[in-house]
Formats: structure tokens, sequence, C-alpha cells
């Protein structure tokens, strides 16, 4: 007798649970919306959140989220205006504003996913390739009024200013007539010409992200090499002047300094041969044989050993060879 009432309570669970699951009350959550739908037939929707009816086992509850979602694409090759190839990666905010249509036209968010990914891809490349790379990568025209100046780390240079002007290659930059932020709203116009038949709005279009392609950043960093190349060869070419400069000046100090030095010996070498001359004028007057001896004999050392033979020294010029007293 006291197993009845455990059996009774067991079915009664069992079919509040069954109730619950399959009855006529549902819940639809902060966030969520949803349709109700009977035998194919899409017979009542929700968008607000609370207790609502259905009828049961009849009738399946299928929920879709209120909230913004996000979309990512794929990196996409796509040529611009003047024909540089470019990747851009997009991503997108959208909505599910119409549940009915929604189950009507892609009925899960798998779907969705699909359906957005081929309209943005196809809008993005069509608004890509009909604008120059400029208008994709800028938004306004900031850069052309910007005043930033490279600096180089020129040391304690006498006009480095120069230097500095020298090293400066001016990048022109062209004015742009939408800009990224005005291509991303077309994005948006040429997708919300269509995805409203899906139940679904697209609230903006970003291009996340613009990376050029191998032969792009090929000339990229050609053009970046070619500009330092410019700015090596000033550095070299201020040098190189600097260079000649100094070295003009130095041979024009040495020439001076030589020219000086030149001046002064033979101003001392005049004075040293005028008291030399001085002297042997006094020597000579005092005994003016005994200096005739000395200079003979001088120019007996000279001369003498530069003759290979002497046939005679009969001659005058030998008279004090044999003789201090002249033969």
């Amino acid at each position: 007798m006291k197993k009845v009432p455990i059996i009774i309570l067991v079915v009664v669970v069992l079919a509040v649970i069954f109730i619950v699951a399959f009855g006529p009350l549902f819940v639809v959550q902060e966030g969520e919306q949803a349709v109700v739908v009977r035998f194919g037939k899409i017979v009542a929707q929700h968008t607000d959140a609370g207790l609502k009816w259905r009828s049961p086992f009849v009738d399946t509850v299928i929920k879709y989220p209120k909230k913004l979602m996000s979309w990512d694409g794929e990196p996409q090759r796509i040529p611009t205006k003047e024909n540089q190839f470019i990747y851009v990666d997009t991503t997108a905010r959208w909505k599910i504003v119409d549940p009915v249509k929604f189950y009507e036209s892609v009925n899960t968010l798998e779907g969705a996913f699909g359906k957005l990914g081929d309209v943005i891809d196809s809008a993005v490349r069509t608004v890509i390739s009909s604008n120059y790379l400029r208008e994709a990568v800028r938004s306004s025209d900031e850069i052309l009024s910007a005043s930033k100046i490279e600096t180089f780390q020129t040391g304690e240079v006498e006009n480095s200013s120069t230097l500095q002007q020298l090293a400066i290659t001016p990048t022109q930059y062209e004015k742009i007539e939408k800009g990224r932020r005005v291509l991303a709203e077309e994005m948006k116009a040429l997708v919300s010409n269509i995805v409203p038949t899906f139940g679904i709005e697209v609230v903006d279009i970003l291009p996340r992200q613009i990376r050029y392609s191998d032969e792009l950043t090929e000339s990229v960093y050609q053009r970046m090499i070619k500009e330092r190349n410019q700015i090596a060869q000033a550095f070299r070419a201020y040098g190189e002047g600097k260079k000649a400069e100094w070295l003009g000046k130095l041979e024009n100090e040495k020439r001076s300094i030589l020219s000086s030095a030149y001046a002064k010996g033979e101003t001392i070498k005049g004075k040293a041969d005028a008291e030399a001359s001085k002297i042997y004028a006094d020597s000579f007057g005092r005994d003016p044989s005994f200096f005739e001896f000395w200079k003979a004999i001088e120019s007996y050392r000279k001369t003498m050993p530069a003759f290979n033979k002497t046939l005679s020294t009969g001659m005058d010029y030998f008279k004090y060879l044999y003789s201090p007293t002249g033969r």
C-alpha cells in the first residue's frame, strides 16, 4: 500500500516535466526572438521577451538572437582602379529584424552567414575595384597639411640644418575624393539593397585591414629603398663637399706656413751669409796669405777625390800641394 503514493508521485512529476517540455507555454528570453511553426507554416512571431503560448505537440518554436552579431570575411585579392592588387579583410555587424523573412529565406544562422558572405564580398569587390588605392587607405587629406619632418642624428656639425634640408625627400600625396569611410558607406548601401529580403539589417561594414599584394609590396619596398639611397647620397655629397673644403683649407695653410718658413729661412740665411762674408773679410784682412792657403786646401779636399788620374801638378792651381809657402 505504501508503494502506491510513490508511483503516483513519480507519474505526477513525469507529467509535469512532459507538460513543461511539450506544453502550451514557452519563454522568450531577453535578446531573443522566436517564430512558431505549425506543420511547416509560420503561425506566430514573438519579438518581445516573456511567457508565450503555443499549441502543444503541433507547434515548433524556433528562436533567433535579437542582438547585434559580427560577420568576419576572408581576405580578398582585389584590383583597384589603377590596377594595383590589394588584399581586403572586411568585417560587418548585422542583426535579424524580421524573423519571419529570416526563417523563410535562410532558416539558420549558418545559412545567414553564407548569404552575407556572398553579398558583402561582392559589394566590397565592386566598390574597391571602382576606386583608386588612396581612397581605400585614407579617410582624409590631413596628411597633406601635416608638417612632419624626418630628423637625422647629425651631431655637433656646422650647418647641420642645411644637412637636414638636403636629406629631406618630400613625398607627394594626391588628394582623395571620397575616402575610406565613404567607401564603407557605399558597400553598406549595396548590401542594404539585398539583405532586407532575408530579414536582415546590416548596421555597418568596415574594411578591417588592407594589405598590399606581394608585387605591390615589392614596389613599395623599392620606392623606400630609393628614398633612403637619395638621403644617403645627400649625406655623402655633403661629406665630400666638406672634405674638399677642409682639404683646401689645409693646403692653403700648408702653403702659407711653407711660404712664411721659406721667407724666414732666407732672411736667416742672408744674415748668416752676410756675417760669414764679414768674418771671411776680416780673416782675409788679417792674414791674406793664410786665407789663400786655406781656400786652396779646401778646394783640394773637394776636387781631388773626383779626379781619376792627374797627369801633371805643375799648374798654378797645385802650388800649395807640396809646400805651404806656395812652391
